[in-house]
């Protein structure tokens, strides 16, 4: 059985072993890489996890600073610069409220006390304005009192009343009414002037010392990005891409982000919650583009042992396919043998009958001896010239050209008679080539005793076109001869191409004797090689049959 596999499937058994392993291979691969992403995408939670947690401490940090302000402005009547200075001076802020922009103090007010309060400030500090100016009858004016540390990127935001603004006065409102630090989506500090890096603020509301009364913000704001680098800084993450959203992973939400050495859109997430406002952090992996290190491994492994297996099944293949082609040679060189005498013995047999045929009307139109044996001589060579040009190729398709130049040979030398041969390339085959040659052959011999190569100055034109892929049509064209006599005796040449040649064309052929010259048009089958070829390659198959019926 497996002998029988290496014969029968030479080349498709190797491939199937080469497949087989490889398959078994690439599903090894993608078990490790399961097992190697499930890894990662543990790594990335808990790296998601690991800054979450350290971004919600920094949040708590900057909670518990603000709640301590908030404790101390509500005992006191007012806040001025000096106490705010001398507090944020003693909270001695440590690494840990890095990424802050710092500290800050916005009194609320009502839009009539905006003046008094501006020439208050005035005096403390540089000149205070209020903007955008609130108009008149607004109950809630939040303007940036202090902010330290005192840099010239902070007096930027001093002065800007924060309840102008939608999101910051949300912010705002949340906190007054849970008394908690609250931190407000996403903004664009007044710190940044033009630019549009994003960030975020957290509020905390100071009271009148026993009621509600609300006396202003301690606040903190933050440069998001910044305060993501503050923490990414402390956390390792190597190539690995974070970002921090203000809500839901959506691109509005986008505070900051660091983007990883490669982007592979795999990560992890982890929520948290940063002064009441819930935040997310998003964590996304560097691996993926390209296979571990051990998938590599067990890959090129597979692969080379595949290889190395179809290599040994397809020297095995090939000297079975050889051992079984000796044996079939040998049962073959009889079967050919005997197809060749079978084949021999037909075209020998229509040969004779073909020569019968012209013998039986050569007799019954000659009057002589003579006439008899140089008709037969004539015919007969036209028959062997024609098989020589089938043999010349090997009995496939003959060009029409050389037919006729096969034929006329013997006139073409003759220098008082002008012989035009011309036409495209087609090729006849065989049986239609033998019986084009036999008409070309009477023609030739008709114009050399009657027609026009029987005196000098006489012309033969012989010109053939495609009417279709599959017809071809020839004229013979006599020119400058002798004139035909109207009344002329139908010879052996007449039936012949009439009838013999018409037949075996299996189209008819029109022969006219006008006074001017023999004037003849066949239309002659142009078959593909694939037509004759395919009806010999049945006929030998039919003869290997019937040589196993015998066998048998």
């Amino acid at each position: 059985m497996t002998r029988r596999w290496l014969v029968e499937y030479p080349r498709a058994l190797p491939v199937a072993i080469f497949l087989l392993i490889t398959a078994i291979t690439a599903l090894s691969v993608y078990a490790i890489e399961r097992g190697e992403r499930a890894s990662e995408q543990a790594r990335l939670e808990e790296a998601a996890q690991s800054i979450a947690s350290a971004l919600d401490r920094r949040g708590n940090t900057s909670s518990s600073y603000l709640r301590a302000g908030a404790a101390l402005f509500a005992t006191t009547g007012s806040v001025p610069a000096s106490l705010f200075r001398q507090f944020v001076t003693e909270l001695r802020l440590d690494a840990d409220y890095r990424g802050a922009e710092g500290i800050g103090w916005a009194e609320h007010l009502t839009s009539g006390e905006v003046m008094e309060f501006q020439e208050r400030i005035s005096e403390q500090q540089s000149t205070m304005n209020v903007v955008p100016f609130p108009p008149a009858g607004r109950e809630n004016v939040v303007p940036v009192t202090y902010l330290l540390p005192d840099t010239p990127r902070n007096q930027l935001a001093i002065g800007y009343d924060m309840w102008s603004e939608p999101v910051r006065r949300k912010a705002m409102m949340d906190a007054v009414a849970s008394a908690r630090p609250t931190a407000s989506g996403k903004v664009v500090l007044k710190q940044e002037g033009a630019g549009d890096s994003p960030g975020f603020i957290v509020y905390m509301p100071v009271f009148e010392s026993g009621s509600r009364t609300l006396k202003g913000f301690i606040y903190s704001p933050f440069a998001a990005q910044d305060f993501l680098e503050s923490i990414v800084r402390v956390e390792t993450i190597g190539d690995r891409g974070v970002k921090l959203y203000a809500g839901n992973e959506v691109p509005d939400n986008l505070l900051a982000s660091i983007p990883p050495s490669r982007s592979t859109g795999w990560h992890a997430t982890s929520e948290f919650r940063l002064a009441s406002r819930p935040m997310m952090v998003e964590v996304e992996s560097a691996q993926g583009g390209s296979l571990s290190f051990l998938s590599m491994i067990t890959l090129l492994f597979g692969l080379a042992v595949a290889s190395l297996s179809m290599l040994v099944a397809r020297l095995l293949t090939q000297q079975a396919y050889e051992d079984q082609a000796s044996l079939n040679f040998f049962a073959e060189q009889n079967s050919i043998r005997n197809s060749l005498t079978r084949e021999l013995n037909h075209r020998v047999k229509n040969t004779l009958a073909n020569v019968l045929s012209i013998v039986s009307l050569t007799r019954r139109r000659a009057t002589d001896l003579d006439e008899f044996a140089d008709g037969l001589d004539g015919r007969i060579r036209a028959l062997s010239a024609t098989h020589d040009l089938l043999t010349q190729s090997e009995w496939g398709t003959t060009p029409i050209g050389d037919v006729v130049r096969t034929e006329m040979r013997p006139y073409a030398e003759d220098a008082d008679s002008e012989l035009v041969i011309e036409g495209p390339p087609v090729e006849l085959a065989p049986n239609d080539a033998l019986s084009f040659g036999l008409a070309i052959h009477e023609l030739a011999t008709n114009a050399a005793k009657y027609g026009a190569l029987s005196v000098p100055g006489g012309k033969v034109t012989v010109s053939w076109d495609l009417l279709r892929d599959d017809l071809a049509r020839i004229d013979w064209v006599e020119s400058g001869g002798p004139p035909v006599p109207t009344d002329r005796a139908r010879g052996f040449g007449t039936e012949l191409i009439e009838k013999i040649v018409a037949h075996e064309l299996r189209n008819p052929v029109k022969l006219d004797f006008e006074p001017e010259g023999v004037r003849c048009t066949m239309d002659v089958p142009v078959r593909k090689p694939t037509v004759f070829a395919m009806r010999a390659r049945r006929k030998q198959q039919n003869l290997q049959a019937a040589l196993r019926d015998e066998k048998k």
